[in-house]
């Protein structure tokens, strides 16, 4: 369910229906962007905590309760930043900030970067920039995605007999790739996550989403496009960093902002759902300053 001062809303728009969850009117206008394979209760926890702002929380294309991309349609990270556009196109906003978590906040990079005349303030947490590739491995990568793709076609989506065990599944998950998610958070994921179907349960998220990514930037392209953020910019880390993002590149990359500060505190992963109170102080009134 969704959290005080939270309801349920849809848009239409050129990627397709988009749902989410959005404050009341009035204050800062907040656009919040949840993780891979996460969804809008990504930020039912900390919205409880956050005054002074608007916040519009969408589940992104193919996650949650959002439309699927079309058949043969890529999910790109180019393709997010014109979803999210067009999120704030349909709200009617010209101008918005952004708070984006893992995945989320590395599409928020892109967008600041890209439209550094409609973005005015971004919260970046547990990711900056995206996940970089080396030039070596690009047939590599490609031939893989493909060969993915291609095999996808025709598997069966696993059914859950209750919501419990899903829960399980989504903590398990979290687990297998360094980033464990209290059951409290799982739950709120989950229950957003999940469809009826005969024999119980099944994700609502599009299998392509698990699919690995045709191509990545390399690493001087990430930071060419780190430096081009021109919005105030505050980075929030867990401590201690995922392993795909060390703490050492993380630091050099905060480093590159023109106008950023980094915050590291102790925590998980979903360190904004499992201590909601923390990381509201941590942003304090950075989105509603003038």
């Amino acid at each position: 369910m969704p959290a005080r001062g939270l309801h349920n809303f849809t848009l239409d728009t050129p990627t397709g229906r988009i749902a989410g969850l959005r404050s009341e009117p009035g204050g800062a206008r907040v656009i919040a962007l949840h993780g891979w394979l996460d969804n809008a209760a990504s930020f039912v926890p900390l919205a409880e905590h956050l005054h002074g702002i608007e916040l519009v929380a969408p589940d992104l294309p193919g996650h949650g309760a959002s439309a699927h991309l079309a058949p043969g349609a890529d999910y790109s990270f180019a393709a997010a930043v014109n979803a999210v556009l067009d999120v704030a196109d349909a709200l009617g906003w010209e101008r918005f900030s952004l708070l984006g978590h893992s995945m989320g906040a590395g599409i928020s990079s892109l967008v600041a970067a890209a439209c550094p005349q409609r973005v005015e303030r971004l919260v970046a947490i547990e990711a900056l920039g995206a996940l970089a590739e080396v030039p070596e491995r690009t047939v590599s990568r490609l031939r893989e995605a493909i060969a993915a793709y291609r095999a996808l076609r025709g598997k069966s989506l696993r059914v859950f007999p209750d919501i419990a065990i899903a829960i399980r599944a989504r903590m398990a998950a979290g687990a297998n790739v360094g980033s464990r998610l209290e059951e409290r958070a799982a739950r709120l994921l989950v229950e957003r996550g999940v469809v009826p179907v005969e024999g119980g349960f099944t994700w609502s998220s599009d299998p392509r989403l698990t699919l690995p990514t045709m191509q990545r930037m390399t690493e001087p392209q990430i930071r060419d496009l780190v430096a081009g953020i021109e919005c105030p910019t505050r980075v929030i880390f867990a401590d201690p960093a995922q392993p795909y993002l060390p703490d050492a590149l993380r630091r050099e990359r905060a480093a590159l902002l023109p106008a950023g500060e980094l915050i590291v505190i102790d925590g998980g992963h979903h360190l904004h759902m499992e201590q909601p109170g923390r990381i509201a102080e941590v942003i304090g009134d950075f989105f509603v300053r003038g």
